[in-house]
């Protein structure tokens, strides 16, 4: 290896430890400090119980988005100023809708998030019964005359 390809290796491995550095930092929980443990606690099963609006399949305690971060300190801010859980959640809600939690509550609105995959299934099942019950009621036919010679025909060409 020469001193070149040895720079460039460096340099790489460089950037590379930096970049993973700097995203460890930016999205630490260790900044949300609270007086009292329990409150700690609560903030963070508050966050592992929302959903990034970004990432959509992570929590807010998970997500690296930076949406996340700011719902991270404004759920902060408003536990710090002694909001209950009960008011940050009816916060967000009313701000991004049912989406944020991850157990919307049964509702008209929400009803096809909670029985849209039942449904679903139910169709799906009833369309492959159906398709089965037709290949069982239609007997299979045999080739006609012109069909068998044409297919021998075709087998003897690709035989040569």
């Amino acid at each position: 290896m020469n001193i070149c390809d040895f720079k460039f290796v460096l340099a790489t491995a460089l950037l590379t430890a930096a970049l993973a550095i700097g995203n460890v930092q930016a999205y630490t929980l260790e900044q949300f400090t609270f007086d009292d443990p329990a409150q700690t606690e609560a903030f963070h099963n508050l966050i592992g119980e929302l959903r990034c609006l970004v990432c959509q399949n992570e929590s807010l305690a998970g997500s690296q988005a930076g949406v996340a971060q700011d719902l991270r300190k404004e759920i902060y801010r408003m536990m710090r100023e002694g909001k209950s859980r009960t008011e940050v959640i009816d916060f967000l809600v009313a701000r991004y809708g049912d989406f944020v939690l991850y157990e919307p509550p049964l509702k008209p609105a929400t009803y096809v998030l909670w029985f849209g995959p039942f449904v679903f299934i139910g169709i799906c099942g009833v369309l492959l019964f159906r398709a089965l019950q037709r290949k069982k009621a239609a007997p299979e036919q045999d080739l006609t005359d012109a069909e068998q010679a044409r297919l021998r025909q075709l087998l003897t060409k690709t035989g040569d």
